[in-house]
């Protein structure tokens, strides 16, 4: 990388005194780069306590500077949010606008290196002083070119989606010719909800309470309370109260400030003032981008492909059912069945592997308002097998040997602490309250469990409550299986799906403690988990009970094998042919054809493998195919660790967005949409199998832990990134989220 000389506008300062020492980042466009460096002293940036700041003389003579999370504020982990976020408009912006005659209008970012001990960012240096020291000297020809210059910057924020948020006197530059923004530690996506931030009369009502959503219009007060002062000379109308909701009351005395009096810019809320682009007509300014050519969008033909398979798809279903109703494994008219069968039975192991027919257990729900079982599991009228005996308790396959168990109290068990199974007798317990506080923390062996290894049992809520969804996780080993699995329980257990209209109990109270213990908080905690170990017969990592208003509760269980295991066709993986939905997890480092990641390669010692993940080739493979040769089990397609592409526009656009508060259909669809095109422009095609062989398949931008780990653990902590849109999609797709598919 070539050193640009320094910023001219001001006097070159000395160099910081010190020896040289070597300081090595990425660029805004991810190329690591190495200089020999001095430092400055450190300060303390105005309004941005947690930060310090220095001057920084890279190579021979190139002077930036320096912002940087000091260990001591790395406590607050929202600190290192707000950095990153800065980060991320910075590099929006110079990849935007950094080979534009424009560009000057923000201060530059140089570099940064966000896993290092201490996260930093270097700009370059900005020149000119702030408008609040430059009032005084300001002619009137200055001032119209202050505040055109502030319009088209404003103007060129609302075209990269982004809204600055810190416009004001002491941090916008004037250097005689060109105003300059300052750094955009502030900034929030357009459409973001507002969080309070700046002060009167500077910024927005709206910004300052934190309510609605961020809007590009809020720079635009920000910029007419800035003009005003220009103009007027004053802040604030002198000897009058100024509440900043509303136009200044001497506004109408100024016949320089008859634009902006008419312009509606001093509305109290946003959708009352103009857009940028319109102000930007109102000062008889030309708008540079109203004729500029779009660059190519290298992921145009992704996007196509993705909306012609859609459309495909989409052609069958208008035929022959509503495609917006929620995945049923035992719908008969299922058209993702072959053609003129009903719903066929689950197939035990024995019948898979030596092609007996069972008789189709029953999947009937209950009445029971969730886990509680006084009256003892019972059928729901016209859900049960038909042929099946109206007094019969219901069955439920068995995730782990995928054969029927019917609830049989003589085999009821605890588990002590040493493992041991302990018969549990309930005849002589009569008190319902007690005794529906023993089955809730009870097993039910499993009679088809055999000795030793294959000795299982099942969380007693499992069988009494609604039809049971199995989820597997779907990867090679260290593809951020395991990683991905606690971030997702751990945002449940945090409340994460709530918003959705879904409360979640434990399947089993104990067993799920110890998953929070051993993996969930660990993760927390900064820990990288340890690969999960190979097993000889497959048993779920860990279960809920999840339910709606007036639903009847569903058990939710959760599979995470080695990947060796899954990678294999045996007896460990004969409970796929039972699973009801899949998660593909991608992991970047071995799909993506980006040089940027070619460091984190030969870090961690993986290479590409066009050939894609052989977990999803095994796996999907082994599953059973409906007449037009797709898998009907819904899926999602988890693009894991997008932490590490966080500044891609088709990442950045998801991964730096919090899930809304509620399902949205199109948003996934959009987001499905941007991450196919991604892979498919970045991936060789055996990456997208799993979207090519479902029936239905989202895919999502997720970041299990949002950064890398060092040694053992992470030095800024686990992050997780919108790590539940996978499971929402499998649950909308289930039937378990009200509402369309």
């Amino acid at each position: 990388m070539t050193a640009d000389p320094p910023t001219p506008g001001f006097p070159p300062e000395p160099p910081p005194e010190g020896p040289d020492e070597e300081l090595e980042f990425l660029t805004p466009r991810e190329e690591p780069v190495r200089f020999s460096v001095r430092y400055g002293e450190d300060a303390r940036p105005p309004g941005r306590p947690q930060l310090r700041t220095r001057a920084v003389t890279l190579g021979a003579g190139w002077p930036v500077v320096q912002f940087r999370l000091p260990a001591s504020a790395q406590a607050d982990p929202r600190a290192y949010t707000l950095l990153e976020r800065e980060v991320s408009a910075a590099v929006v912006l110079e990849r935007r606008y950094g080979g534009e005659k424009f560009a000057e209008l923000f201060t530059r970012i140089v570099g940064y290196d966000l896993d290092c001990a201490e996260p930093f960012v270097l700009y370059r240096r900005a020149a000119g002083a702030p408008l609040a020291e430059c009032l005084p000297r300001l002619g009137a020809d200055e001032q119209q070119r202050i505040v055109g210059q502030l319009a088209l910057a404003v103007r060129l924020l609302d075209d990269a989606g982004l809204v600055h948020r810190a416009l004001a006197p002491d941090s916008v530059r004037w250097d005689g010719s060109h105003v300059r923004l300052a750094e955009p530690h502030a900034a929030l996506r357009a459409g973001e909800p507002r969080e309070p931030f700046g002060t009167a009369p500077w910024a927005s009502p709206e910004q300052r309470a934190g309510h609605g959503t961020a809007d590009p219009r809020d720079d635009l007060w920000s910029l007419a309370r800035i003009a005003y002062l220009l103009l007027s000379g004053h802040p604030s109308p002198p000897g009058r109260a100024d509440r900043a909701d509303g136009p200044p009351e001497d506004l109408g005395d100024y016949r320089r400030l008859a634009a902006l009096a008419q312009s509606g810019l001093f509305a109290p809320a946003a959708a009352g003032r103009p857009a940028p682009v319109e102000f930007l007509r109102l000062l008889r300014l030309t708008d540079p981008l109203a004729h500029a050519v779009a660059a190519a969008d290298p992921l145009a033909a992704g996007r196509a492909r993705y909306d012609a398979e859609i459309a495909r798809r989409r052609e069958p279903w208008r035929r022959d059912t509503d495609p917006d109703e929620p995945y049923d494994p035992d719908r008969p008219d299922d058209p993702a069945r072959p053609s003129g069968q009903g719903a066929p039975p689950r197939r035990g192991l024995r019948a898979l592997l030596f092609g007996e027919q069972p008789a189709r257990p029953s999947v009937a729900l209950t009445d029971s308002p969730g886990p509680g079982l006084a009256s003892g599991p019972g059928p729901v009228a016209g859900l049960d097998d038909p042929g099946a005996d109206p007094g019969a308790p219901p069955a439920r396959t068995c995730p782990h040997c995928l054969l029927p168990v019917v609830y049989d109290e003589s085999l009821l068990v605890t588990i002590d602490a040493k493992g041991n199974r302990i018969p549990l007798d309930l005849s002589r317990e009569h008190r319902p309250g007690r005794r529906n506080d023993l089955l809730r923390t009870a097993y039910h062996l499993c009679p088809h469990g055999g000795e030793g290894d294959e000795a299982h049992e099942l969380p007693v809520p499992y069988l009494t409550n609604g039809r049971p969804l199995s989820i597997a996780f779907v990867g090679s080993s260290a593809v951020g299986k395991t990683h991905l699995m606690a971030a997702m329980l751990g945002e449940v257990e945090l409340g994460g799906l709530e918003p959705y209209g879904l409360k979640c109990l434990p399947l089993n109270p104990e067993a799920h403690r110890t998953f929070l213990r051993e993996r969930v908080q660990s993760l927390q905690q900064g820990r990288q988990l340890g690969r999960t170990g190979q097993q000889t017969f497959a048993r779920f990592a860990d279960g809920l009970l999840v339910s709606a208003p007036g639903r009847t509760p569903r058990p939710v269980v959760f599979f995470d094998l080695a990947g060796e295991d899954l990678a294999q066709d045996g007896p460990v993986t004969s409970f796929l042919m039972g699973v009801d939905a899949f998660v593909f997890v991608v992991d970047p480092l071995r799909a993506l054809r980006m040089p940027s990641l070619d460091p984190l390669r030969q870090r961690y010692g993986l290479s590409r493998r066009d050939l894609g993940d052989e977990a999803f080739t095994t796996v999907l493979n082994r599953l059973p195919r409906s007449a037009d040769g797709r898998i009907a089990a819904p899926a999602a397609l988890a693009v894991n660790k997008s932490d590490l592409m966080r500044f891609e526009p088709a990442v950045d656009r998801w991964l730096g967005r919090a899930l809304p508060g509620r399902h949205d259909p199109g948003a996934e669809a959009a987001e499905s949409r941007d991450a196919y095109a991604f892979l498919d422009h970045h991936a060789s095609p055996a990456w997208l199998r799993p979207f090519d062989d479902c029936a239905r398949c989202t895919l999502h931008f997720v970041a299990a832990t949002g950064g890398q780990a060092r040694g053992d653990r992470f030095p800024h902590g686990a992050r997780p990134r919108r790590v539940l849109a996978p499971l929402l999609s499998v649950f909308a797709a289930c039937g378990l989220i009200r509402g369309r598919d």
